[in-house]
């Protein structure tokens, strides 16, 4: 099985019963160069590691220090059986990344499913590559499968409510599989856009309605979520 490279995943592409979410830190701006171009020549060299695994990406972070890796899998099943099988070459790989670029600290790994996905203004938007992607972390107090889903169909309904910023492109909202956490894969037109929609409250984020009153409020949310920005730079499937 060879490698493909493209630009960008389909968050919402049918088939992924699975998406795995990391992020590594690497300092600086040259790391993440560095370590992008590793990446990309470590998988490259090599043949694709299991069937199951349909996407790997990477992502700059506008931060100038983290990356953040995105993998869609057929299942968790699939997953597992990569994960235990000997000779997978993660090894192999990770070897010739931290020989390239040592010091990278990997900062955990997340585990989720996509719950719901929709575009952000009309059809036409599925022919806009994104130039961001900005992730969403949300974390509840405790795992509640139940209260991540009625949360996001909080979200869904405040957007209906505003009228959307016209450099937003998508969002995915995916749920933890531990049941404490939602990502949000927002798919953007640019970093400044996104930037601007925040500047901007009334342009379907967070604007002072009473649906997004009950978002920003439901209960059992945690501190300690946020956003980050993020740079398209490479993505791999199988060829």
């Amino acid at each position: 099985m060879s490698v493909q490279r493209s630009i960008l995943p389909d968050p919402r592409r049918g088939g992924v019963g699975v998406v795995l979410s990391s992020t590594w830190a690497v300092r600086t701006p040259e790391g993440q160069k560095a370590a992008v171009e590793a990446i990309t020549k470590a998988w490259e060299s090599r043949e694709w590691p299991h069937e199951g695994l349909l996407s790997y990406s990477v992502y700059t972070g506008t931060d100038g220090s983290t990356l953040l890796h995105y993998s869609q899998w057929r299942d968790l099943d699939a997953y597992e059986e990569f994960s235990a099988a000997a000779g997978n070459g993660r090894d192999a790989r990770n070897a010739d990344i931290d020989a390239a670029v040592p010091g990278i600290e990997r900062l955990g790994l997340r585990t989720y499913e996509l719950y719901r996905g929709r575009s952000l203004n009309d059809e036409a938007d599925q022919a806009r590559v994104p130039g961001c992607v900005v992730i969403v972390d949300v974390p509840f107090v405790g795992p509640d499968p139940q209260r991540q889903r009625e949360w996001v169909d909080l979200v869904f309904a405040a957007l209906d409510s505003d009228e959307p910023h016209p450099g937003g492109i998508s969002a995915s909202f995916h749920t933890s599989l531990d049941g404490t956490r939602v990502m949000n894969y927002a798919e953007w037109e640019s970093e400044q856009a996104h930037i601007e929609a925040l500047a901007a409250p009334g342009d379907g984020i967070g604007s002072a309605t009473e649906a997004w009153h009950r978002v920003q409020h439901h209960p059992g949310l945690a501190e300690g979520g946020g956003f980050k920005r993020y740079l398209p730079a490479v993505s791999l499937s199988n060829g």
